[in-house]
């Protein structure tokens, strides 16, 4: 049974919760289900914590140790995110190696984590003066984690936090908590001391609402839903609430583009995980040139995805996170049919419960298929007359997280990249590529911050001016 993880203890709560694997509802794990109190518990240990800091150089070791064990972990940490996300064991595998260089790409930021001198000079009232500038710590991060990088995506938080020296208060998704529990404990047995992470799992409006409410926390950092995001930032207005959410994730392919590479790319990132991550591909624009000749070529592709078991190496497409979620999906589907779209691949379910990888053509941006975020496995593809109309309709949605084009045209890359209303703009590369250590964010609803630690420690820390007069020169 999992226990919370409060000021360096293991807690056992009143309440405890089944975790279901989402493919077979096998079950997975209990964890203890906490409370609003046991917030305010976690926020008094990281208070605590935070009262003794920990020197760089040692959050920089022990983010180096916690990397070296996760590696040796791998397996059983892999194992788990199959279980309780439902994400094929290759895939989580992937998200194990990432999570190990995020810790890396943390440790680095620790150890390099400074200021800088500020030239008084430059002002007439600066004469015999001068201003060192200092990172300090921002205070308690609360980080609220998504189900589908259950691993990864934590790290991206409470990584970069401890590296600026912050305490964080974890709220993992409650369908997902097993991978978070399991890395607190090698938190602690990598040496972290106690109350700089803690990890509560339960009722997410309650959890939240202590986050909102104490003024403790100086932070709120948030993954999930355009909805529920900002309506966090518009509760606090005087915490920094940073925001990475969603994507109607556009893909562009020009008349010239290699279409072999860019049908791979949309069989692999635009069903991978049944399109459960917010930079799954689901709008392809293609020239109408080509379009036709993209669809032959993706066509088989999808056709041999193999569906199934998480567990199995050979999946690539596994279950939806809850039945609610699939069916929800299928019912965009149909209202796009209904709507006058038509269905090239898919749309149905398969024996074991999967939603078969779909294609659909004819879609109009106003279906919810192309102008919400659908997170299941399903791409829309419709032909343009060019860049021009494939940039306006790419940018035609809230969101704004990353997009892509394929193309051999370096002018065209070079327009799109400056017109393209999105965080990251890729070019010859599925747009659900992300380097670890790289700026990730959106625009518009997608998001207001950048992850990356050596980006989100800036948003941890903040500028205090030390101005220091010296004796006339």
């Amino acid at each position: 049974m999992f226990k919370l993880f409060i000021g360096g203890q293991w807690v056992v709560t009143a309440e405890k919760r089944s975790v279901y694997s989402p493919f077979d509802r096998s079950l997975v794990g209990e964890v203890s289900w906490g409370t609003g109190a046991d917030a305010r518990s976690a926020i008094d240990a990281a208070e605590q914590a935070t009262a003794s800091p920990v020197p760089a150089y040692r959050r920089a070791e022990i983010l180096e140790e916690v990397a070296s064990r996760l590696r040796n972990a791998k397996a059983e940490f892999a194992r788990t995110i199959a279980l309780e996300a439902g994400k094929p064991i290759t895939a989580a595998e992937i998200e194990v190696d990432r999570a190990v260089q995020t810790l890396l790409f943390s440790a680095t930021a620790a150890r390099t984590l400074a200021g800088e001198v500020v030239d008084l000079g430059a002002h007439p009232a600066g004469e015999d003066r001068m201003a060192i500038v200092l990172r300090v710590p921002i205070g308690i991060v609360a980080a609220i984690a998504p189900f589908n990088f259950p691993l990864n995506l934590v790290l991206h938080k409470i990584g970069p936090a401890f590296a600026a020296g912050c305490a964080s208060v974890l709220k993992p998704a409650d369908k997902t908590p097993l991978s978070a529990l399991l890395l607190a404990k090698l938190f602690q047995e990598a040496g972290l001391p106690p109350g700089w992470l803690n990890v509560i799992v339960g009722n997410a409006p309650e959890i939240a609402g202590v986050f909102l409410s104490d003024d403790r926390v100086a932070v709120i950092s948030f993954t999930g839903s355009a909805e529920i995001g900002w309506m966090l930032r518009e509760k606090a207005p005087k915490k920094k609430v940073l925001l990475e959410l969603g994507n109607a994730t556009p893909l562009i392919v020009l008349a010239d583009a290699d279409l072999d590479a860019a049908a791979a790319a949309v069989a692999a990132h635009g069903y991978g995980f049944s399109g459960q991550s917010c930079i799954s591909i689901q709008r392809v624009y293609a020239d109408a040139a080509i379009c036709q000749r993209l669809i032959d070529k993706l066509l088989p592709k999808i056709s041999q995805l193999k569906t199934g078991d998480p567990l199995d190496p050979s999946t690539q497409v596994g279950p939806l996170i809850t039945e609610a979620s699939r069916d929800r999906v299928l019912r965009w589907i149909r209202d796009a049919q209904a709507q006058g779209a038509t269905l090239l691949a898919g749309g149905s379910i398969d024996g074991t419960g999967i939603l078969l990888p779909t294609l659909l053509t004819n879609v109009s941006p106003e279906m919810n298929v192309s102008c919400k975020e659908i997170f299941g496995p399903v791409v829309s593809i419709t032909p343009v007359s060019g860049l021009n109309e494939g940039i306006a309709l790419a940018n035609g949605t809230r969101y704004g997280l990353q997009a892509a084009l394929f193309t051999n045209d370096l002018s065209a890359a070079l327009i799109a990249a400056k017109r393209l209303e999105f965080g990251a703009v890729t070019v010859n590369e599925s747009p659900t590529f992300r380097a670890d250590h790289m700026p990730y964010g959106g625009t518009k609803d997608s998001g207001n911050t950048r992850e990356g630690p050596r980006y989100a420690i800036e948003e941890y820390t903040e500028r205090r001016t030390i101005v220091l007069k010296m004796p006339p020169s």
